[in-house]
């Protein structure tokens, strides 16, 4: 049994913590009073388990003078309230505090209506959840980030019935479920809940034991990423050792999750002195000091026109640099053996690796955090990570050199484009073609079509709507024989190739390997909260667009013309007025959009017809790609340099 001198004694200790921490608990009368807060519904949530870091405040103003934030108490000894506190501890060392309290939950936080001694109590004695029967108040929906947050929360909840996680950014319970392994609609049984307690607890100890003072990131946000990188299932296994592992060797890329700007984008190559290339005579007396290059792709070069530029990318550098590397390719990558391949790269003797798609950036990432020594890079758009770097093109620019030449070409003001995938970077392309048409075309129209939406006849649709002047896909796959590529003209008696863009892939392998081999790769190194994307474009030679012999004089001289102003920066096509298709995006003509706009872009121009397809109207080979760089995935800011 316990005395009433050691709660005393309790109760002293208590009082010392909340004298310290100052701060009077708040109440949700006010709060609501103060925001101005139009409550639009109440729902009764019955007797559940309240996780006790979640408890905030009390419904009422009554005792804010009694309760620091935290719930310690505030009131000297042999006041009524402390005698109380003292005899309620004894009770709960002796029989445990049984009866639940009463709440009202408000944005997922809970403040209490009856019971503020229990908690307190409670909360002092490290109680991980306090039961309780709550009333949740339901806010008036509206589009601030946190009332989407709390608005997709009570979705979430009413699936899992799981309180105790919350996140900071829209669209992350929808990714929650998903990585789990359920439906978005799916119910959560009794066993899916105790499995999730169980990993979420054991992940939160973990991190918050080695969380620091100055570290932003919630365990829940950081439990999140976590399981998106290890999979769900595989952390579900994993023992407190390799739960406390895998923090350690991930814990620069949870400073990445704030949203403040994680991600740097380089626009331009740094410029570097050309390395002498290591002698043949030297390299043998030092036993070989060529560094060994992978390139990981999903396809083959027989199947895959993307594979097979990024192969003569490789080539380029094999020709450029031949004795200060050497280059070995492995193909036909997926989600599931992609990470297998990287450690066999590995252990080959590769210590740089460019995994050209996107869909291997999870595997390339989690195979990166495990071998900081090794240089792993993937070809992808809009991602933060400190382990790996990503690189991509900017492919609006010659898209809008396109636009441009199927406005002057076309003869009845209507265009089709076929664009492939919705992920990031896509939306710019199709926008600047259709602002490159109407630059110099004021009439023409744009017909999107998507190549990889289901049950769609392209050729159909196209020529249903009599449009002979099309923009097609920029790579064919090797095996299939066909002209309908680049900027094409179609007629009955003809057919034309206008023009067609082209990646450079060598030329940037070029400038990347020589940034390694001249050490400006470390120099561009970033901070702990910022990852890197290499993002250049037609100045950098990556990107260039092949013009047709038949295109008049004028037209090439446009392009030309055109070319040159956007290489020196001194024009962007996103700049001045713009229109979307709901409307003005941008009224001063002084306006000029940033990089990180351009990318994040998820409207569609005045002048285009059609719409940013739906993951479920997406043929099944595509899903995988959008999930991992679609324009439904939350996006980051981002720093230019």
């Amino acid at each position: 049994m316990s005395s009433i001198v050691d709660a005393v004694a309790e109760y002293e200790r208590a009082l010392k913590l909340g004298k310290k921490e100052g701060t009077p608990v708040p109440s949700l009368d006010e709060i609501l009073e103060e925001k101005n807060e139009q409550i639009v519904g109440e729902i009764s949530l019955g007797l559940i388990q309240i996780p006790s870091d979640r408890i905030v405040g009390t419904k009422t103003d009554g005792r804010s003078g009694a309760l620091s934030k935290s719930f310690y108490p505030l009131l000297e000894q042999g006041t009524e309230f402390a005698v109380k506190w003292e005899h309620l501890y004894m009770a709960h060392l002796d029989e445990g505090i049984r009866e639940p309290i009463k709440a009202y939950e408000y944005m997922n936080e809970f403040y209490v209506l009856e019971g503020n001694k229990r908690v307190s109590v409670l909360r002092y004695c490290g109680a991980v959840s306090i039961p309780g029967v709550v009333i949740r108040l339901v806010p008036k929906r509206t589009n601030d980030p946190e009332k989407v947050v709390y608005y997709e929360f009570m979705e979430f909840y009413a699936l899992s019935g799981v309180n105790y996680i919350y996140f900071t950014k829209p669209g992350s319970f929808a990714r929650l479920q998903r990585l789990v392994g359920k439906r978005p609609d799916e119910m959560w049984s009794d066993v899916d809940k105790l499995d999730f307690s169980s990993v979420f607890t054991s992940f939160s100890a973990e991190y918050e034991a080695k969380k620091k003072k100055g570290m932003p990131v919630s365990s829940s946000d950081a439990f999140l990423f976590f399981i998106g990188v290890y999979d769900y299932q595989s952390v579900l296994k994993m023992t407190s050792s390799e739960l406390k592992e895998k923090i350690e060797q991930a814990w620069e890329e949870f400073f990445l999750l704030t949203g403040e700007e994680p991600l740097q984008l380089q626009m331009t190559p740094a410029a570097v002195e050309p390395k002498k290339s290591v002698t043949k005579l030297i390299s043998n007396l030092l036993g070989g000091t060529r560094q060994k290059v992978a390139f990981i792709h999903q396809k083959t070069t027989e199947t895959s026109g993307w594979t097979y530029a990024h192969e003569l990318g490789r080539l380029h550098l094999e020709e450029v640099f031949p004795d200060d590397i050497y280059t070995q390719s492995y193909f036909m990558a997926t989600e599931d053996n992609c990470e297998q391949i990287l450690q066999e790269a590995i252990r080959d003797g590769c210590t740089i690796v460019f995994t050209t798609a996107p869909p291997l950036l999870k595997a390339s990432l989690k195979v990166a955090i495990e071998h900081p020594e090794i240089k792993i890079l993937n070809c992808s758009l809009n991602t933060s990570h400190k382990h790996i770097r990503t690189y991509y093109a900017r492919m609006y620019e010659a898209k809008f050199l396109m636009g441009a030449i199927a406005g002057a070409m076309v003869a009845n003001d209507k265009i089709g484009y076929v664009a492939d995938y919705p992920i990031y970077g896509m939306t710019a392309n199709i926008n600047a073609f259709a602002l490159g048409a109407k630059m110099v075309n004021p009439r023409a129209k744009i017909y999107l079509e998507w190549s990889t939406m289901k049950g769609i006849n392209l050729a159909e649709r196209f020529e249903e709507r009599g449009i002979s002047v099309i923009s097609g896909l920029d790579i064919l796959p090797t095996d299939v024989v066909s002209r309908n590529f680049g900027l094409y003209c179609t007629t009955d008696k003809s057919f034309r190739n206008l023009a067609m863009p082209v990646w450079h892939w060598g030329k940037f392998y070029e400038k990347m390997i020589g940034s390694i081999l001249n050490g400006t790769w470390k120099s561009d190194e970033t901070a702990n909260d910022k990852g890197l994307n290499y993002w250049w474009g037609m100045s950098s030679e990556i990107i260039e667009v092949i013009c047709s012999h038949h295109l008049p004089i004028g037209t090439a001289r446009l392009v030309d013309l055109l070319k040159q102003t956007i290489c020196a920066g001194d024009f962007n096509p996103f700049s001045g007025i713009l229109y979307s298709q709901d409307g003005a995006v941008s009224i001063d003509p002084d306006y000029v959009m940033t990089p990180e706009e351009i990318i994040r872009m998820d409207w569609l121009a005045e002048n285009v017809v059609g719409l940013i397809p739906k993951m479920e109207e997406l043929a099944d080979s595509a899903k995988a790609v959008v999930t991992k760089s679609g324009l439904d995935k939350p996006s980051d800011d981002a720093t230019i340099v």
